[in-house]
């Protein structure tokens, strides 16, 4: 299958969407995969076309290896054309990376910028630190209090970033309103999409103004790179590309070629970790030891309505908490399981597991998350990953002899 532009797969289904997008056959040649292109130099063929250069910027028109080649190029189109609205995407070496090249991209000294309690640490951290030091003023919301975060803006706020879920709690929000609220008080709306990617959430379908990921989780797909991805409309996006080039943002085009390559089975391996998550989810919440189950996908949990009206799919990701006990039983449950690893990420092939506690990650919300009880506070985060199901469960079912003690 050879597709001579990403614009002809936008009325097909994401799945074949996936398999034909960025296969433009001039990045391609007679092969399926475009070539990894590592290349600082770009040659020209004489002094007018080394003249011409400087004023075109734009994929496909080789100028520096700064800006990309054909491996670079045909991930940002592939995944410019998985998000309906987009109209390019920018490549960062991390997620990270992607959140603070969008921020230095929306924000100037003197700025506010409203950041959901429930978001991603290092971007908290980003938020207190860097942001902070260049004198732009961070203030953390409550996304599940429309009025308070609709009071919360003022006439210096530039820009509103969101994640939904939110991070190890779980939160689901209300998406559409939030981002329209920021629009009427002229503020651009950023979402943290890595959990749903755009084949679960469309954020720019749903007024969204700049959708990012980190490609290190789904993209990727198997725990051997770091990437982050902005996508956005055509003058959000000249700016995001502006400020990566300024930035001397790039990406390898090693990593960008296996980020492609996961990208090509990314609606499988989601629909896997989804269908093993629910299970799995669905199963804990009848288990006496267990609290609560954070799962947007779970009936009755919190947020699962919302995420039944906007969302169309979900991933590996969710929490849960003990019902008492305490943060030693909870260490010796995770240090029991012999099927998961103990690390930071998702996403991957592998199944993860990590002990959480968000309150000293918010602001503003509870932990843990009504109707808990205050003593059901210990949490652990799971990242379900490829294997069986079955074989998860019963070894999360011998572990949790472990934090009973026995």
């Amino acid at each position: 299958m050879t597709v001579n532009s990403s614009k002809r797969l936008e009325d097909l289904e994401a799945a074949t969407r996936i398999v034909g997008a960025g296969r433009r056959s001039e990045w391609t040649g007679p092969v399926v995969n475009p070539p990894v292109w590592r290349a600082s130099t770009h040659l020209y063929e004489n002094t007018a076309a080394l003249a011409q250069g400087p004023r075109t910027n734009e994929d496909g028109r080789f100028f520096y290896g700064r800006r990309g080649a054909p491996t670079q190029w045909a991930l940002a189109d592939a995944l410019t054309a998985l998000e309906p609205g987009a109209a390019g995407t920018v490549l960062y070496p991390s997620g990270v990376a992607a959140i603070a090249g969008v921020m230095l991209t929306l924000l100037r000294p003197g700025d506010v910028v409203l950041i959901t309690d429930n978001a991603y640490d290092p971007t908290r951290s980003m938020g207190k630190g860097l942001l902070t030091d260049m004198g732009i003023e961070p203030r953390f919301f409550d996304p599940l209090d429309l009025d308070a975060y609709e009071a919360a803006f003022c006439d210096r706020t530039r820009a509103v970033l969101l994640e939904a879920p939110g991070s190890l709690s779980m939160e689901v929000c209300d998406l559409p309103a939030l981002a329209r609220i920021a629009r009427e008080k002229g503020a651009v709306s950023v979402l943290d999409n890595t959990w749903a990617s755009p084949l679960g959430f469309a954020g720019l379908s749903h007024g969204i103004d700049v959708v990012l990921m980190a490609l290190t989780k789904h993209v990727g797909g198997h725990s051997d790179l770091m990437m982050g991805s902005a996508s956005a409309g055509p003058e959000l996006y000249a700016k995001l590309r502006g400020r990566a080039q300024q930035l001397g943002n790039v990406v390898s085009p090693d990593d960008a070629a296996l980020a492609l390559r996961g990208l090509r089975t990314l609606h499988l391996r989601l629909a896997h970790e989804a269908q093993s998550a629910l299970e799995i989810a669905t199963w804990l919440s009848k288990r006496p030891e267990v609290a609560q189950v954070l799962c947007p996908m779970l009936p009755g949990a919190p947020g699962h309505d919302l995420w039944k009206r906007d969302f169309t799919g979900g991933c590996g990701l969710f929490s849960f908490t003990f019902r008492g006990g305490d943060a030693a039983a909870r260490n010796r449950f995770i240090d029991a399981l012999t099927l998961f690893g103990i690390g930071y990420s998702w996403g991957g092939f592998e199944s993860l597991a990590i002990p959480i506690e968000p309150s000293a990650y918010r602001s503003n919300m509870a932990w843990p998350p009504a109707p808990a009880a205050e003593g059901d506070r210990h949490g652990v985060r799971l990242a379900i990953g490829l294997e069986a199901p079955g074989d998860l469960i019963a070894d999360i079912e011998q572990a949790l002899e472990a934090w009973r003690g026995q």
